[in-house]
């Protein structure tokens, strides 16, 4: 066989190899495999809108949701449809997954042209070459593309459930802060009407300074407190638009239910927890899939650490002017890197201390699951019996306490002054229930992302807010 059959065998089969190696990304197929991971925070809603008629679509269910009082899975679904912050995140995906995909293909061939005269003698050479150690590990920097594409959709998963899991406590918090402010208004309203009669009372002569400052005191500090509830419901609310991408018309639409929902019957117990907890928890799996990509990434650099060979083949054209004769002259080239001051161990000791760093995250992380997942149950079930505690003990037992006050009162047997404090303090009792329930709704969302996976900073959080 001659050297030009050679060459075109040799092409046919590095043709053959890099049809077989191509690497790409399904974004569609990504998406589904994120809205069948956490199908308890997307509920198959997570969708990337490409063009107008997909975005118009997401607008009408975003008016549609908008048009009744939003609850919380009203809100995770209105973010799906409605968030360019959520857009933007898949769009990254899109980017970085095939970005991964494109380290997987073999660079492209480098086509030569040369045009030399010497006298009257012309050469025109044409050299298409490529780089040998690029082909040979070829099969590896596929391994590594998918391994990397692999990492993006889990990461791609986690963002979106970190996400939803904001929305939904960003939910709670503002449906909490508007009945926190009812209550504050009712208690500055007390306090108004206290300090008012003490006023009156202190001019008929029938109250002392001491007496009259005292209520004046504890009205200041209600006017206080309501002006923080005020500032503490704007901000908890403009944080849940921010979260479900709203525009200002859009924001004005947002209407919310007056209270928070019912404590449930009874909590997730230990046992329940142990069922529903995800088998491929998503903490494990992006550990996982570390070490898996600095694994291959590790087998790759050993290669092409060392050296490089460039392979090339030529075909050069002659002509002699003179003689009228020309000829072609055919063959390859072949170009080697020489490792004389670099071997490249360097390289690979940071490659092996990658992976082996890898290996570690991965064995903490294992070890740590449980852990966090314990942690967010423990914030969970002490929440619960607080808020629980406080639903059937305090708050009714305020309610007695008032009731009986208002008969001795119209018994003559307190004052008016006695009865606006106890009122206050059943009123502050309220305040003191909402804000447990608010922290056992806020546990109960960090625990669903707990048993996928995600731990949250907000169960100590929730767990140490005052």
């Amino acid at each position: 066989m001659d050297s030009l059959s050679q060459a075109k065998a040799l092409i046919a089969c590095l043709l053959l190899v890099l049809l077989s190696a191509c690497t790409s990304v399904d974004f569609e197929q990504s998406l589904a495999k994120t809205n069948q991971v956490a199908n308890e925070f997307t509920r198959g809603d997570l969708a990337m809108a490409t063009d107008k008629d997909q975005r118009a679509a997401a607008e009408k269910i975003a008016a549609e949701i908008l048009t009744n009082p939003v609850e919380q899975l009203d809100a995770v679904r209105l973010a799906l449809a409605n968030s360019p912050a959520l857009q933007a995140l898949l769009a990254q995906h899109w980017a970085d997954a095939t970005m991964a995909a494109q380290g997987g293909r073999i660079s492209n061939p480098v086509f030569t042209f040369e045009r030399l005269r010497l006298a009257d003698e012309l050469e025109l050479g044409r050299l298409l070459s490529f780089g040998l150690v690029d082909l040979l590990a070829l099969r590896q920097r596929n391994q590594l593309a998918q391994a990397q594409i692999k990492q993006q959709q889990l990461r791609l998963t986690r963002s979106v459930v970190e996400h939803v899991t904001q929305v939904r406590q960003a939910w709670v918090k503002v449906v909490a802060a508007q009945q926190i402010l009812r209550y504050a208004k009712q208690v500055s309203e007390a306090a108004e009407a206290s300090a008012e009669l003490a006023r009156r009372m202190q001019a008929a002569g029938n109250f002392s300074k001491l007496q009259r400052a005292r209520q004046q005191i504890f009205y200041a500090d209600a006017i206080t407190q309501l002006a923080s509830a005020q500032h503490a419901n704007v901000a908890a609310r403009e944080t849940l638009v921010r979260l479900l991408g709203l525009n200002d018309s859009q924001a004005e639409m947002l209407k919310l239910p007056d209270r928070l929902p019912d404590l449930p019957t009874t909590p997730v117990s230990s046992d329940q927890l142990a069922k529903m907890a995800s088998v491929g928890r998503l903490d494990v799996q992006i550990a996982k899939a570390e070490f898996e990509a600095s694994a291959v990434a590790q087998g790759l650099s050993v290669l092409s650490s060392f050296t490089d060979v460039e392979l090339g083949i030529r075909r050069d054209s002659v002509a002699d002017k003179t003689t009228g004769a020309s000829g072609t002259r055919r063959g390859f080239e072949a170009n080697i890197r020489l490792p004389i001051f670099d071997w490249g161990d360097l390289k690979r000791d940071a490659m092996n201390a990658q992976t082996l760093a890898a290996a570690n995250r991965l064995d903490a992380t294992t070890r740590e699951a449980n852990s966090n997942l314990r942690d967010s149950y423990s914030a969970y079930r002490s929440a619960f019996d607080v808020a629980k505690h406080y639903r059937d003990e305090i708050v009714p037992l305020h309610k007695l306490v008032a009731e009986e006050n208002v008969l001795r009162y119209n018994g003559m047997l307190i004052g008016v002054f006695e009865l606006l404090a106890d009122a206050r303090d059943g009123i502050a009792s309220v305040i003191a229930a909402i804000d447990a329930e608010q922290q056992f709704w806020l546990s109960d969302a960090a625990l669903k992302s707990s048993l996928i996976g995600l731990p949250s900073l907000s169960n100590s959080q929730a767990r140490n807010t005052p």
